[in-house]
């Protein structure tokens, strides 16, 4: 919700996004913020169920959600800030569980993080163009396409790399391998689809892709846990 109130204008100016409720005039920033409110208390009063600590970093994950938008106005990480706002959501569930920090879910996190920001960078590929002529900031529009698509590379490398060392630290069983197996595979059939050279199914990448990689991460994991 925050996130489409704070950009709906440069929504309505970027022919992708122009056809956004809030862009559009369909929906009036009252509208969202009502629900977004909503969960905001529903947080509070659930992380207040919780424990202690869950409570007082509640409002901080809330404070992140909500500004990590206005990033993309002042530096070209604003990719990478994305993948750490989903990356809030392991350490979180730890937290509530456990009621206190460790390093295993931080490295989590991290994997979290790094596969986020790797595809948001290409996500946003498509706006390269609309972003440098309004001054907006972005992996793509600092190093260029051929640039952004090494970044990504880059950040799954790494996020692979963190599911395997979680795996190894927490003795996590041979069942938890298949995960980041199946994630290697659909990455690669990721770049056969999208490339420097023809981003026409960047929307297929993004929403089905990315949904069979982090559904098949969970069912391994929780078959591990089980085992």
């Amino acid at each position: 919700s925050a996130n489409r109130a704070v950009d709906r204008h440069l929504d309505a100016l970027n022919p992708r996004t122009a056809d956004r409720h809030l862009a559009t005039g369909r929906l009036r920033v009252v509208d969202v913020a009502a629900p977004a409110l909503v969960s905001l208390a529903v947080l509070a009063l659930s992380a207040a169920m919780l424990n202690p600590l869950a409570l007082a970093l509640a409002p901080v994950a809330a404070a992140y959600l909500a500004l990590y938008p206005y990033s993309k106005r002042f530096t070209w990480a604003a990719n990478l800030l994305l993948g750490w706002a989903l990356a809030i959501a392991p350490s979180a569930a730890w937290i509530g569980v456990m009621g206190s920090l460790a390093w295993q879910p931080v490295l989590l996190s991290a994997a979290v993080a790094f596969w986020a920001g790797s595809f948001d960078i290409v996500y946003h590929v498509q706006d390269v163009r609309f972003y440098r002529e309004h001054g907006l900031h972005s992996v793509a529009s600092r190093f260029g396409i051929d640039g952004a698509f090494r970044w990504a590379l880059l950040l799954d490398v790494a996020a692979i790399v963190s599911l395997l060392a979680l795996g190894v630290w927490m003795e996590l069983a041979w069942v938890y391998y298949l995960g980041p197996a199946v994630a290697v595979g659909l990455l690669v059939y990721k770049r056969r689809l999208v490339s420097p050279d023809d981003t026409n199914r960047i929307g297929m990448t993004f929403f089905r892709i990315n949904a069979y990689l982090s559904a098949s991460v969970c069912l391994a994991t929780l078959a591990a846990v089980l085992i």
